[in-house]
């Protein structure tokens, strides 16, 4: 059984509730269940944390013995040049996903810290990135 984990960053803790027209009316809560039944194949392990230290250190704590981390830093991603390296650092491959399209949004959006050291970068699928980013773990 292929252990993932996903590894969400600031505000997604509000999705359902946060700016619905741009991220969707669902939590992350239900759509991890849905995941969940979908690949029974696969252990998903989720966390979620606002604070950027959290984020290094699960990256840090399962990124040498799982075979996959699904990465959403959110607003992080174009900030933090702590959880590139972290990426950088681990040997567990990382798809670094967005919900939106970040290329289609603010200026600042266009940067990454985290797509140079990820094995794939998936953007503006909804929720539906996190699927994908699945899938490339067990295909």
């Amino acid at each position: 059984m292929k252990q993932i984990i996903i590894i969400n960053g600031p505000n997604l803790n509000l999705l359902g509730k946060r700016e619905p027209e741009i991220y969707g009316s669902e939590t992350f809560e239900d759509y991890l269940q849905t995941l969940r039944a979908k690949y029974k194949q696969c252990k998903i392990d989720y966390f979620q944390s606002n604070i950027e230290g959290e984020l290094i250190d699960k990256l840090q704590e399962f990124g040498f013995s799982y075979d996959g981390i699904i990465l959403n830093a959110g607003a992080y991603t174009h900030t933090s040049v702590g959880i590139g390296d972290a990426v950088k650092a681990v040997t567990t491959p990382v798809a670094e996903v967005h919900i939106s399209n970040t290329f289609s949004r603010e200026d600042f959006r266009h940067q990454s810290y985290i797509s140079s050291n990820a094995n794939g970068v998936i953007i503006g699928f909804g929720l539906k990135s996190y699927d994908l980013a699945i899938e490339s773990f067990i295909f």
